[in-house]
């Protein structure tokens, strides 16, 4: 007989929609090594093919089961510079777990699950390894502190770089510090991960706008950077384009979560977000479900999800959406808005055009067609998540920097059209995932080096 998955307990779906504590509590010590006893050690594991970051999985399972602890998490940690992190919001369903040969019968390891036991571990009981680095004295530039920046700078410095890390924001993280939820990530999560990097010698700078404070030119001509790399992310919000989206009550996803989870403004009230009761999200992805968990938290009675496509189609993770589900989100599944309705410019309703499943379009998806027929609701305000773009302030700023139509940046091999300029993550790909990002930024590093080094020959 099989042995099952072992559950991660979770907090009663009741009591968490009135707060912002984490929702998943995490494996006890026991939980985690039952976990990972049902691990095959496969001779050629698909799990670590399926990483982006290329994590040793089999290694740190089978070094958890000996009760190396410390050991299992530094096999982690040497390619996953944020374990903590990671283990709580990628989409290991579609990655390592999706690999799992278990999988394809039963139930794959539960591999995220132990890498949160792990880097958890290692946060709370300060576990550190002093690395040495053999010191080059050259100064590289890392332009955005989210998960790609943040990877490239762990990469850089293990190389022996002196590594300044530039954010424009008044807090190190980016995305994971404005865009995900405490109830899915803690920020005292985010900040204690980045204090390793400082402990490992990688510098911040906050408050600093590249392309406006200093230009890329700048930092490459008068500070004399012999590379950079840009992992500034995709902040802007796409549009609906339609009439009333400029109507007070609408907000754009990452706006809203931005002032929550960074500005603090259910708490000190400076920046107030103000719902109402009757609360749409558009949108059917993570940063949707984060918007309407959070909506549900800031006292809204009713929130209901608005998407073009049916609950199969959802690109949201599987947890997210189960999770939304027990926190009473009202999934209104084929649905497309087309007009908010408002008096005095203040948004008091939604019309959208029911849609109905035609043939599968590139993504794999059967796609959403309209009918004809319209259906209205009644809101008190809007958050709009249908995707972001890179800002364009970067490429405004700096001359022969090729982008394409959305805005991403273009590279080949993680290199700009600028020489010595790198780029990774969701300012090259568009909005994706931590871990991807963290996989481009580990990579650009290699390319970096690699430029740096051939220069120098």
């Amino acid at each position: 007989m099989k042995t099952p998955r072992t559950i991660m307990p979770v907090l009663d779906s009741k009591i968490r929609q009135t707060n912002f504590e984490e929702v998943a509590i995490g494996y006890s010590l026991e939980e985690a090594t039952l976990e990972a006893l049902r691990c095959l050690d496969c001779k050629k594991p698909r799990c670590v093919d399926a990483c982006p970051v290329r994590v040793d999985i089999p290694e740190f399972i089978k070094l958890l089961i000996d009760s190396q602890i410390d050991e299992a998490y530094y096999q982690i940690y040497k390619d996953n510079i944020l374990p903590s992190i990671c283990g709580r919001v990628c989409p290991q369903e579609k990655q390592c777990e999706g690999a799992c040969i278990l999988g394809i019968k039963g139930e794959s390891v539960s591999i995220g699950a132990l890498e949160r036991f792990l880097g958890d571990y290692a946060l709370t009981n300060d576990v550190v390894k002093e690395e040495k680095i053999i010191e080059n004295n050259i100064k590289v530039g890392i332009i955005g502190s989210g998960p790609a920046g943040l990877s490239a700078a762990a990469s850089m410095r293990r190389y022996g770089y002196t590594v300044d890390v530039f954010e424009a924001l008044h807090d190190f993280g980016g995305v994971l510090k404005y865009g995900i939820p405490d109830f899915r990530l803690p920020k005292d999560i985010v900040t204690t991960e980045i204090n390793r990097l400082k402990s490992l010698g990688v510098s911040f700078h906050k408050n600093i706008i590249i392309g406006k404070s200093i230009t890329i030119d700048q930092l490459q001509k008068e500070m004399d950077y012999k590379a950079l790399f840009i992992g500034s992310g995709a902040g802007l919000p796409s549009s609906l384009r339609i009439s009333g989206e400029n109507f007070s009550g609408v907000y754009y996803a990452n706006e809203f979560l931005t002032r929550i989870n960074l500005m603090k403004s259910h708490k000190t009230g400076t920046t107030p977000v103000k719902i109402g009761d009757n609360v749409a999200v558009v949108g059917g992805g993570n940063v949707a479900m984060d918007a309407a968990r959070t909506a549900k938290r800031l006292g809204a009675k009713n929130v209901f999800i608005l998407y073009r496509r049916d609950m199969d189609a959802l690109p949201a993770r599987l947890e997210e959406i189960h999770h939304a589900i027990e926190e009473d989100v009202d999934f209104r599944l084929l649905r497309n808005p087309v007009e908010f309705i408002g008096e005095k410019y203040i948004v008091k309703q939604v019309k959208c055009e029911l849609m109905e499943l035609g043939e599968e379009d590139s993504s794999g998806r059967r796609r959403p067609m309209p009918t004809g027929r319209y259906e209205t609701f009644d809101i008190d305000s809007c958050i709009i998540s249908i995707g972001q773009n890179p800002n364009p302030i970067l490429k405004e700023s700096t001359a022969n920097l090729e982008t394409n139509k959305w805005g991403c940046i273009v590279t080949t091999d993680h290199q700009t059209s600028i020489p010595g300029v790198f780029a990774g993550g969701d300012v090259v790909s568009g909005a994706a995932t931590v871990i991807l990002a963290m996989g481009a930024g580990k990579d650009a590093a290699l390319k970096m080096d690699e430029y740096i080094k051939s220069k120098l020959s």
